[in-house]
């Protein structure tokens, strides 16, 4: 049995995934994990351009991930509430790949996708399903709505655990900069966890 949710009482809790703006890495397509890169100054914009999206929604609680662009962004969007630093958000370990391109990766492994093979000396995908199951028992703890700065290949993790699914369906959640995703729970079935939206970005939100 699936125990990564606490759904054995009704919850009114409603996560926003937001992912942190564009970075130089992003834009060339480099696996950036750990390494602490800055925003761009459009990245920037983007993430100022959100929150005038979400600034007016009450949040219960907003966490980030301790790498600096997502903190960057988190502060640039501006809510409501103070953000913690929550290090089950932080990016996948890339390992060996870091600032790698994954085409670049495939020249010597042509079937390799990280949602299925990982990153020699770095995550694994049972291991980051492993700590998207642990971040989400604890916030199954909680109610209201929640907003969580993060990154893109753990993003995608995320929505594929929030509805039970293995990592390797994470492939079809691409997320783009500065966007926002929310997971929530049916209304007509209180304990199904539902992906209620997924990667908008500002010009196509209606929040």
């Amino acid at each position: 049995m699936d125990k990564s949710l606490n759904t054995d009482r009704f919850t009114t809790l409603r996560l926003y995934l937001i992912r942190h703006g564009e970075t130089e890495w992003a834009l060339s397509g480099r696996h950036t994990g750990r390494t602490d890169v800055p925003l761009t100054p459009n990245g920037e914009d983007e993430a100022r351009e959100l929150g005038k999206h979400l600034r007016d929604i009450q949040f219960a609680q907003v966490l980030t991930s301790p790498l600096q662009r997502a903190q960057q962004t988190c502060a640039l969007v501006g809510l409501n509430q103070a953000p913690e630093i929550e290090p089950d958000l932080i990016e996948w370990e890339y390992g060996d790949y870091e600032g790698k391109r994954s085409v670049d990766i495939r020249q010597e492994r042509p079937d390799w996708t990280i949602f299925r093979d990982g990153c020699p000396h770095g995550e694994m995908p049972d291991q980051i399903s492993a700590r998207a199951d642990r971040l989400f028992a604890r916030l199954s703890k909680l109610d209201g709505n929640i907003a969580l700065f993060s990154h893109g290949q753990i993003g995608g993790v995320l929505a594929t655990r929030w509805i039970k699914l293995a990592v390797i369906e994470a492939q079809h959640f691409p997320l783009g900069t500065a966007s926002v995703s929310i997971f929530s729970f049916d209304s007509h079935h209180p304990t199904v966890p539902v992906i209620a939206l997924w990667n908008a970005t500002p010009h196509s939100l209606n929040l």
